[in-house]
Formats: C-alpha cells, structure tokens, sequence
C-alpha cells in the first residue's frame, strides 16, 4: 500500500480548489480564465505530475505548487471583491 504524505494532501487540496474555481469561473464570470484556472489545477493533479517527472524528467517541487496554489487563490478573491 502506498503511503501519502503531507506534501501530496496539500497539492490534492489545491487541486481541488483550483479546479472548483476554473469550473466556476468558466460557468459565471469568463470562459478564458476558467480554462487557465483548468489547466493551472492540473499542476496539481499527483499523476498527471508523476507522468511529466517520468516522461520529460521536469518536477515541480511542491513549494512552488502551494505558491502557485495560494497567488491563484489570491487573484480570484481579489478580482471578485
């Protein structure tokens, strides 16, 4: 059984936090940023970052991740204040 540590219960949380806000950015306020928002929560998303390690030798250290995550946050509340 594989374990899951810290670090990945923080990127899945993002993960779907990022995807919640594309999915309702697309729906409410503007089609082009909710498809950005889409394609930033796939940073998140621990295969799809698993399959871009294996395959083009690129990680993304998840301090940057949660970085991202929270600048991504931030804008949203932001711009809907």
């Amino acid at each position: 059984m594989k374990t899951i540590n810290f670090l990945q219960i923080i990127t899945r949380i993002f993960f779907l936090i990022v995807l919640t806000l594309g999915v309702l950015n697309l729906i409410l306020i503007h089609p082009v940023t909710g498809r950005i928002y889409l394609l930033v929560s796939l940073i998140f998303l621990p295969p799809l970052t698993g399959y871009i390690k294996e395959r083009y030798r690129i990680s993304i250290p998840p301090a940057i991740k949660i970085i991202l995550g929270t600048v991504v946050v931030w804008f949203t509340l932001g711009i809907s204040v």
